[in-house]
């Protein structure tokens, strides 16, 4: 079993190419923690790291994931750069349940996250192809079960981040939120947000209004792919020039995979 987490489709694409490759079913996290993969021998878990930490949906369903204790489990990391703790908390968190986490590895794809601080992800799709090579390796080894523990360990920046209140502040000024003056209340950001943390509610006078929730997790799915580019970052418009998701990844990729379900 393949599981995934995804915002602008950069770990889905990694995903699928490991499932296919494993010929291993691929199914969204957040339907997977209401389901038994106790029968599962081998479990990939593959998501991004947003300011050197795990995604916060990811925090929180990796515990209520129930993993049989001798399947081969493996983490994967997408990143624009550094993974921080993303994969030590998977081996920290399986570590309580007893269960082993084999084998560690990262991808480096366009950092989605970026807009929010100046670096266009749309620059940066080199890197499909100087880590094409890693992807044949890490396929590889794992198709193999093999053990090795790359770009793992624990980061003092992702532990602020992920545990402490200044870290909590630090980030939080990048939640998306929508602009009721562009927003046209098409509702992709609703479809396509993967907790279900946007809602769409009619006024008196039939004006839409976009209400993000208390629960973002940071994914920026929303920012990225409304077409109207209704979505901000801090009270900052993001031009289209800046809207990004993986090539091989469509809206109706992201819309289809009916992962609150």
């Amino acid at each position: 079993m393949i599981i995934y987490f995804s915002g602008t489709g950069n770990s889905l694409a990694i995903a699928r190419k490991i499932a296919e490759a494993l010929n291993e079913p691929l199914m969204p996290m957040t339907k997977t923690v209401t389901q038994d993969l106790s029968t599962e021998k081998t479990i990939g878990l593959i998501y991004p790291t947003y300011d050197f930490a795990p995604p916060l949906a990811v925090q929180n369903m990796l515990p209520l994931l129930r993993i049989a204790m001798d399947a081969y489990v493996f983490v994967i990391i997408t990143c624009g750069a550094q993974t921080g703790i993303s994969s030590w908390f998977a081996k920290h968190t399986f570590k309580q349940k007893g269960i082993k986490v084999s084998y560690c590895h990262k991808i480096r794809m366009p950092d989605s996250a970026g807009i929010a601080y100046g670096r266009n992800p749309n620059k940066q799709t080199w890197k499909f192809e100087r880590f094409a090579s890693r992807l044949k390796r890490i396929i590889d080894d794992v198709k193999a079960k093999r053990t090795a523990y790359h770009f793992d360990g624990w980061s003092l920046l992702g532990w602020v981040s992920m545990y402490t209140k200044f870290g909590q502040k630090m980030i939080k000024p990048f939640f998306p939120a929508a602009n009721a003056d562009r927003c046209v209340g098409c509702g992709i950001c609703a479809k396509v947000c993967p907790i279900g943390n946007i809602t769409m509610q009619t006024r008196e006078d039939n004006k839409v209004l976009t209400t993000n929730g208390n629960n973002c997790t940071a994914c920026l799915s929303c920012v990225h792919f409304c077409p109207h580019q209704a979505m901000e970052l801090g009270g900052k418009h993001i031009d289209k020039s800046w809207q990004y998701h993986h090539p091989d990844i469509k809206l109706s990729d992201m819309i289809e995979r009916d992962i609150r379900s």
